[in-house]
């Protein structure tokens, strides 16, 4: 009985000190809390349109969702189960899907809830929930106005309004050169969005680059936020260190975003969702977009350790 005991001590003891120091180990390595909930998706637009290469390639590497663009839309529209096959055939979710652009002018309105909608359809079909908007609205000679501001929520708010009666959740991308570039600018479309009805989905890179800390909207937006593009920006650029406008995208862990912060933030509002990894174009010459996909997995599932 006393050697049982004793046994009994020395693994709970030796358990104990085993867990303390690999405590102590992650957090040498600056480990971050992981986010439970958090499900990590990839977007196709590094491909450049090439999306049944996207499929494959993710699939390969181990991804579970993918995002894909409106330019699936034309070759697939009549026959979305083809694509859906697809998908299921790589066990990829659609996670996102981006529907494109939302016009401010009352005359082009009913076109762009019209197209909207129809994008919904098609998202449902591919057994996807949610679609992406974004703007190309913001003046080119000065700031965009408030009312400008609203007016876009306005819009987007019929969207998601008419998408929702198809079990389709609507969200605003923040963007660079968009309505809604700084923090400032996102936060007046944000108190002035219909949360029944659209949602955010807030891009970390755009969002850092526009002047703001994602990390801190994370926490600030913690009610609405739908999902999150996983992005990394680089500025200043190293050919042009005396311009702060400069910028490009890159891989995870190599630009000025706190990645793990957000991480962190995350894990701290609990969230529950897609963070879909993205990444305009291989931001190198000599890579391939199946090679970023690969060192985004590996920062996430080394440098951060979380599992895709």
């Amino acid at each position: 009985m006393l050697e049982t005991v004793n046994r009994r001590q020395f693994l709970t003891t030796a358990g104990v000190s085993a867990l303390t120091l690999l405590a102590g180990t992650n957090r040498l390595l600056g480990a971050v809390a992981k986010p439970s909930g958090l499900k990590i998706a990839y977007s196709a637009i590094t491909w450049g349109g090439n999306d049944a290469q996207a499929i494959t390639d993710l699939s390969a590497l181990g991804y579970r969702g993918i995002q894909l663009r409106a330019n699936a839309f034309g070759p697939y529209k009549a026959k979305p189960s083809e694509l859906k096959a697809l998908l299921d055939q790589h066990h990829l979710a659609l996670a996102m899907f981006s529907s494109g652009n939302v016009e401010i002018d009352p005359a082009k309105e009913q076109s762009t809830v019209d197209m909207h909608v129809a994008h919904a359809s098609f998202v449902k079909a591919l057994g996807g929930s949610a679609i992406q908007l974004t703007n190309s609205a913001r003046p080119k000679d000065r700031l965009p106005t408030t009312d400008e501001l609203k007016r876009l929520a306005a819009v987007m708010n019929e969207i998601g309004k008419q998408t929702a009666d198809l079990g389709v959740q609507a969200t605003y991308h923040n963007h660079m050169h968009q309505l809604g570039e700084t923090p400032e600018e996102v936060d007046v479309i944000i108190q002035a969005m219909n949360p029944k009805f659209v949602k955010l989905e807030l891009d970390i890179a755009h969002y850092k680059q526009g002047g703001g800390e994602p990390e801190k909207a994370v926490k600030q937006y913690k009610d609405i936020i739908y999902a999150l593009h996983l992005k990394d920006t680089m500025s200043p650029l190293p050919d042009k260190p005396d311009n702060p406008k400069a910028y490009k995208f890159v891989e995870l862990g190599r630009g000025n975003v706190n990645v793990p912060a957000v991480f962190k933030a995350l894990e701290e509002i609990k969230f529950k969702g897609w963070g879909i990894i993205e990444l305009d174009g291989v931001p190198e010459k000599d890579k391939t977009a199946a090679q970023c996909a690969q060192i985004n997995k590996d920062y996430i599932t080394k440098t951060l350790n979380f599992p895709l």
